[in-house]
Formats: C-alpha cells, sequence, structure tokens
C-alpha cells in the first residue's frame, strides 16, 4: 500500500531497485551509498557480525542445522550461484490475490481473487459443494469485481440472501446479480443499479443492503468534477430493476467516509468520517444517524474521535443483532482494541484491553477484523483476530466476561473473518501457508476448534517447494535512538541440494515495505524464496512508523520520512542492496491522488524539509545504477515522476533504465509483467 508500494514486485527487479534512500540525510546518504559499495566489491554478508546486536525472537525453526553426513550430500557452490525450481515463471503464476470473502444465506462461500492469467481480472466465485469439484465463476468474461474508490479499492461487492452487488471495473458501476442457482448462476446477466456517466468517474465501495428501504447504502466516490479532488459521500442506491436514478446522498460535508452500517431495524446508521490533512490511522470521528421515515439520515451523535483534546482514530463499526454498536479504537493506549457504545448514555465501554492491534489501518475498504455470532446455548461471542509481536493471534471473546479465549489454528498472519453457523471463515497465511481462506470449525460452545480446512490458496502449487523454503525469524534490534528497537524478518538462505562452503558468509537483499503506514509481515511469499533458494539471505524491515506495533511506533515516522526509515534499515544491516523507491516528492504531493495528498505532509514536514528529503534535488550524490518500473495508469505514483528521474540520472552519466507497462496501477497485476 501507499505511495513506495515496492513491496508487490521487488524480488522481480533484481538487486538493482529504485533508491529511495539517496538523498534522505547527508550522514544517511554517505552510509547507504559506503554500504553500497561493500556489497559490490565483497558480496558479502557477515551474518554473525550483524546477529550479535539484535534480540532474536523465533517464530519457528529455521537454523539449518545438518551433519556431516548430511553436508557430504549436498553441493558445495557459492551463494547466490545456487539452482532452484521456484523460477520467474512459478512466482508470477502464483500471485492470485485475495480481495474480499462472503457467505450467502445458505452458508456458500464466495471470494473475489485476481487472476494474472487474465490480465488481473478479478472474479467473483463460490465454493465447490463437494470435494473433487471445481468452484464455480458467478462473474461474466466481460465483467471485473473491482472498485477504484479512493484507487486502492475494497469493499468491492456485497451478498444478501441470494443477491450480489458490486462495482464493474470498466465502468465502475453497481451491478445487481441473482446467485441463486449455482448452474445457471454464472449465465445470470448483472442488472445496473446506477447511471452511466460516460465513463468510469464515479466509484463506489463498503456498500450495505437496507432492506427496510429496498436499496443498498455505499460510499460514493465522484471524479466527474476534478480526478485528483473527488466528493466523497455516503449514498442510497435504489434496487428496483425498473428504472435507474440518481443515488440520493444520506451523508455528505466531509473528506472521506467508510463503513456505513445499518442496525438490524434499519433505524439507524453508523459511519466514519475524517478530513484533510488527517489519514484514517491519525484521526477519525465514528458517527451514528437516526433514520427518519422517508429515509433520510437526522439527528447525528458523534459516538468517538470528536473530543479535541484526544487523539483517536475509530474503525469497523459494527451492529450486533441486538442492535449494540461495536467498533475498535485507539483511545488512551495507542492500540486498536473493541469497544461498545453504550446509547442510553453516549459512552463507550472498553470490551477487552490488550497492547496489541485488533485492526489495520484503511487503505482499501471492506476490512473485517472480527465477528459477532452466537454459539449453541444463544450466548453472544466476538470472534476477532489481533496482532502482537509480530504475528496475528485468533480468539473468542465474550464481552460480558471481558475474558478471551485463542483458538488453535495453523495460520500466523490474519487478515478478514467472517462467519456462518459456528464456522468461521478466516483470510490467512503463515511461514508455510500462501494466502488463503480457511473454514474452521467450532464446538458448540464456540471455544474450541473441532475441524480446520483450507478453501481457497492464492498458490496451491506452492508446497511443491517447501523442501526449499526458507521460515523467517521475528528480529528485535536497537535503533540509532536509545531504548528504542525496531523490527525485521530474516530469511537464511535455503536449500535442499546445496550448501556454501563453511567459511562463507551470503549476500543480502534488504527490503524497505511501501506505505509506508503499513506492515511486512512474515508468510510464505514465493517471490522471496526466489531469492533465498539461491543462496541469498533476505531481510525484510517494519522500521520504525510501521504499523502493528501501536500509534507510538506508527508516529516514529511523523516529520521523519525518509530520515528513522533510513537509519532503520542501517541499524537492521550494515549494508544494503535495496534501493527502494526514488521520488520527487514536492511533485509527488501536487500530482497524487485526493487520499493521499496531504499524506507526505505528515511524514515529511516543511518546505525546507521537502526539498532536502526529494532525491531529485541531490542528482550528484547518486552513485548506484538504478533501474525504473512504471505502470502507466498509476495515479498514486505518477509516471513523469519516474520518467524526470530517468532524464536527472542519464543526464549525469550515471547506467539507468526505465522500462514502462501500459494497463498496469499502482502494483502490478499482469503475470507477464510480474514475471
Amino acid at each position: 500500500m501507499g505511495l513506495p508500494h515496492a513491496s508487490r514486485w521487488f524480488s522481480h527487479l533484481s538487486s538493482l531497485t529504485l533508491n529511495r534512500f539517496s538523498s534522505s540525510s547527508p550522514r544517511s546518504l554517505s552510509r547507504l551509498n559506503r554500504s553500497y559499495t561493500q556489497f559490490i566489491v565483497t558480496t558479502n554478508f557477515s551474518l554473525k557480525r550483524q546477529l550479535q546486536r539484535p534480540l532474536f525472537k523465533t517464530m519457528a525453526s529455521s537454523t539449518h542445522v545438518v551433519d556431516a553426513t548430511a553436508r557430504q550430500d549436498k553441493v558445495t557452490a557459492p551463494y547466490g550461484s545456487w539452482k532452484s525450481p521456484i523460477t520467474a515463471d512459478v512466482v508470477s503464476g502464483a500471485s492470485k490475490r485475495l480481495s474480499g470473502i462472503a457467505v450467502d444465506c445458505h452458508g456458500h462461500l464466495f471470494w473475489v481473487e485476481s487472476r494474472p492469467s487474465e490480465s488481473g481480472r478479478s472474479v467473483l466465485v463460490r465454493e465447490a459443494d463437494k470435494p473433487g469439484e471445481e468452484p464455480t465463476d458467478i462473474t461474466p468474461k466481460e465483467f471485473a469485481v473491482r472498485t477504484t474508490a479512493q484507487e486502492y479499492g475494497g469493499g468491492a461487492f456485497t451478498i444478501s440472501e441470494d443477491t450480489v452487488i458490486y462495482s464493474n471495473y470498466k465502468d465502475q458501476r453497481l451491478y445487481k446479480q441473482s446467485i441463486k442457482s449455482k448452474v445457471h448462476a454464472a449465465d445470470s446477466s448483472p442488472v445496473p443499479l446506477t447511471p452511466d456517466y460516460g465513463g468510469p468517474v464515479v466509484s463506489y465501495a463498503d456498500g450495505v443492503f437496507d432492506l427496510r428501504f429496498n436499496r443498498f447504502v455505499t460510499v460514493m466516490e465522484d471524479r466527474r468534477v476534478s480526478s485528483t479532488n473527488s466528493t466523497t459521500t455516503i449514498v442510497a442506491v435504489g434496487l428496483s430493476d425498473k428504472n435507474i436514478q440518481e443515488p440520493k446522498v444520506l451523508v455528505s460535508g466531509n473528506d472521506f467516509y467508510a463503513f456505513p452500517r445499518i442496525d438490524p431495524k434499519g433505524e439507524r446508521i453508523a459511519w466514519i468520517e475524517w478530513g484533510h490533512p488527517n489519514m484514517p490511522w491519525d484521526k477519525t470521528e465514528l458517527w451514528v444517524g437516526y433514520i427518519s421515515e422517508n429515509g433520510d439520515v437526522h439527528n447525528r451523535i458523534c459516538v468517538a474521535g470528536c473530543d479535541p483534546t484526544a487523539v483517536e482514530s475509530p474503525t469497523e463499526p459494527k451492529w450486533s443483532s441486538k442492535g449494540e454498536l461495536f467498533f475498535v479504537t485507539d483511545r488512551k493506549s495507542g492500540f486498536w482494541n473493541l469497544y461498545k457504545w453504550i446509547e442510553s448514555v453516549n459512552e463507550v465501554q472498553a470490551i477487552y484491553s490488550l497492547d496489541a492491534e485488533f485492526s489495520k489501518p484503511l487503505w482499501v475498504f471492506g476490512i473485517n477484523s472480527y465477528e459477532l455470532f452466537q454459539n449453541n446455548e444463544g450466548k453472544n461471542l466476538i470472534a476477532c483476530s489481533y496482532r502482537k509481536n509480530g504475528r496475528s493471534f485468533l480468539g473468542i471473546l465474550d464481552d460480558v466476561q471481558s475474558s478471551l479465549s485463542l483458538l488453535d489454528i495453523p495460520f500466523t498472519d490474519i487478515d478478514n473473518i467472517t462467519s456462518w453457523n459456528r464456522c468461521l471463515y478466516v483470510e490467512g497465511a503463515s511461514a508455510v501457508h500462501p494466502s488463503s481462506v480457511a473454514k474452521v470449525h467450532l464446538d458448540d460452545y464456540g471455544s474450541k476448534v473441532v475441524d480446520f480446512k483450507i478453501i481457497w490458496s492464492s498458490s496451491p502449487d506452492s508446497l511443491n517447494y517447501n523442501s526449499y523454503f526458507s521460515v523467517p525469524e521475528l528480529i528485535e534490534f536497537p535503533t540509532e535512538v536509545p531504548g528504542q528497537n525496531a523490527y525485521a524478518f530474516f530469511y537464511p538462505p535455503s536449500n535442499p541440494i546445496y550448501q556454501a562452503s563453511q567459511e562463507e558468509k551470503p549476500p543480502l537483499l534488504l527490503k524497505s515495505h511501501g506505505g509506508p503506514t503499513s506492515e511486512t509481515r512474515g508468510i510464505l511469499n514465493l517471490s522471496i524464496q526466489y531469492w533465498t533458494s539461491r543462496g541469498w539471505a533476505f531481510v525484510d524491515v517494519n522500521y520504525g512508523g510501521s504499523t502493528g506495533y501501536g500509534r507510538e511506533y506508527r508516529e516514529r515516522l511523523v516529520d521523519k520520512w525518509g530520515i528513522v526509515d533510513v537509519n532503520d534499515c542501517c541499524s537492521c544491516a550494515n549494508f544494503l542492496v535495496d534501493n527502494g523507491k526514488v521520488a520527487d516528492l514536492s511533485m509527488l504531493r501536487a500530482e497524487t491522488h485526493k487520499f493521499e495528498s496531504h499524506y507526505i505532509d505528515n511524514l515529511v514536514g516543511n518546505e525546507k524539509d521537502y526539498f532536502e528529503r526529494s532525491p531529485i534535488n541531490f542528482v550528484d550524490r547518486f552513485s548506484c545504477p538504478i533501474i525504473l518500473f512504471q505502470g502507466l495508469e498509476d495515479k498514486v505514483v505518477p509516471p513523469d515522476q519516474a520518467r524526470k528521474i530517468y532524464l536527472a540520472l542519464k543526464k549525469k552519466g550515471l547506467p539507468v533504465a526505465l522500462v514502462e507497462y501500459e494497463g498496469e496501477q499502482h502494483g502490478f497485476r499482469k503475470a507477464e509483467n510480474i514475471k
């Protein structure tokens, strides 16, 4: 997510990627250039020296201990020269993405997957009824389920009873389609619900059904007047097949909206809103409005986030079957925890307090970190996930007793959760599981796992290479600031056929994730295994400013983007080969889309800071080869950024290349380009 977003394609670019650090500061630049030169000369990484400083927390055993006999059976070859079956074809073919899950009234699981083999087309799929059968595509071939709201999208489809409503990528209109019969679902024709504006200039996301008024309530982003300063509102779209009308505006006036949620009786609506210069993890507000007999919203009440003396970012509001409003916020502790609204006195009550993150930054719509359900005894419970110390946990929370019971499942990383009839559907992964969806059966009390079964996998063939997998270790290491530590995942070289000589140390690839308000996770990623299986060590750094460790850690980057992240990466390893992403920050602020148009202000600071941290102003300090890969439809980091860097470096005489890709946006989706 976010501005650099190197995480989507870093490993395909070889060790020569964009140098986002080269002009951060003279001191950091000097250290970086020194480190880069050292790497080129020695192609050696003294692992022992690096690991004497950090504190290690091992997620799973990844120390490759072999006895003398085992070593004799292996081929001795230099690190970085090993042969591996994890090829570029394997990596590019294993990058299906999941864009949401849902369950219909009959308990059938649906999901949206993007397919690199179909130029990144996003397809709504229904699970197979029986083992051995194939899942069924719901979306007709000329349609794709994807919204471009806030550029990153998410929340592109919603299911109720036997109907699905989704955003079609090509025209961004909302369509209604019957999913009543599996056999005939693919033949069911989608029916448009929103007007045709002559192009994809109005987008919708994060919608819910409003059965009381037979309508669909959703976030609408209108770019008809300005593509860089769109108008966002919460609107109601009629579900009648007879005529298409303009959506009715229910809530407006602020810059951004998310999570419109209707209570079970259709009498109240909750939503999240925020305005510039804040991002949704900086400061947001949770509101509740009462719905009149004619469907308008009135008598609005601010539930959380409106106290000017406190800073919090409430998110993920959700109504229980009894009409109670639950949500997540990071008030006081700085960690996103679960709360409940006491409507009678307009107060909020903490359900369970823990120094852990029960939600994540709202880069995309449709986040669902917890689910409300009942056990066989009719007791209300909350299935929830949280992140602590670099991994995810799945648990069942009893809000009456304020107790949390952990569930034992193989996933160490969890995204979204949905439920149906004592079953949880969990989006997750681990060091040996690629991004997957698992069906988790609970006992009658909803407290223990009875069965765990993977329904969908982004890379079902990946287990063919499990003997080559490098399992990450979570590293906690000291930064340049006394008393402050940062985190990273270290992947040692791993190959069942090859070994290096005992005296040799492996070369290192260091990755600095995109965002920057994001988090790298220690899950199976063939883009990383591509390198480690060839004898490279790989370090994936969660520098100060990353998410998953609370607000205080996240805000280390405020006014210090290009300083703290660089210094943390240098603290994690003595030399770097990842050159990140280079950008002219002043141009980036002027040209980027509305959602992130003020994001960099908080990360960088004043105009002087912009100048000093914009690499284009310090081309004379560049010393390493750079290659740029640019999507021509990228609105987050526009193509002109890459072209300006390319021309400046070419003029200086440095080895530089610019490769542009038609039809690609922020993060490549087509298999041929990923490869």
